[in-house]
């Protein structure tokens, strides 16, 4: 008997329907700041340093953008449609920064299903206050074999100061 929480199931393109939703949460950590800006390279001091940060239109530190974005992508990889979504577009618009400890909701509902497996997902991306940070939309070609796997277990990456 395996555990619904190591597993991961794709919803195949026949099986979606306009109006189906699903979400994702997630809370940015110190060590996840820090390795998303080693990850991306992006390493603008309003992310890194709380120094500069704090002259900034913020006054503190915030996470980088495409973080918030990165877990649209996540969603859409293991929730709906999962495992063997291919990812075709996206777009976004930030609404407000995102700062270190926040707990973010990413909402996906299927917009509308094309030709060929497309599908069009509004993604919609709050905090924990229910604030919106992110809106967009995004086109992925649906699986269209369903499948049912094992979660990858990832190494538990900490930094060290």
């Amino acid at each position: 008997m395996s555990d619904t929480l190591d597993t991961l199931e794709n919803i195949t393109y026949d099986e979606l329907n306009e109006g189906d939703t699903a979400t994702f949460t997630r809370t940015l950590t110190e060590d996840e700041l820090v390795l998303f800006a080693a990850v991306s390279g992006d390493v603008n001091p309003v992310h890194l340093d709380a120094e500069f940060a704090a002259g900034s239109m913020f006054k503190e530190r915030i996470a980088h953008g495409m973080w918030s974005g990165s877990l649209i992508s996540a969603a859409l990889a293991t929730v709906m449609p999962g495992p063997g979504t291919i990812y075709l577009d996206q777009s976004l618009s930030f609404k407000r920064p995102v700062k270190l400890d926040d707990t973010l909701t990413v909402k996906l509902k299927v917009l509308r299903k094309e030709p060929k497996g497309r599908v069009v997902v509004e993604c919609d991306v709050r905090n924990q206050n229910d604030q919106q940070v992110v809106i967009g939309e995004a086109k992925v070609i649906a699986p269209s074999e369903k499948v049912s796997l094992h979660k990858p277990r990832l190494p538990k990456i900490t930094i060290e100061n």
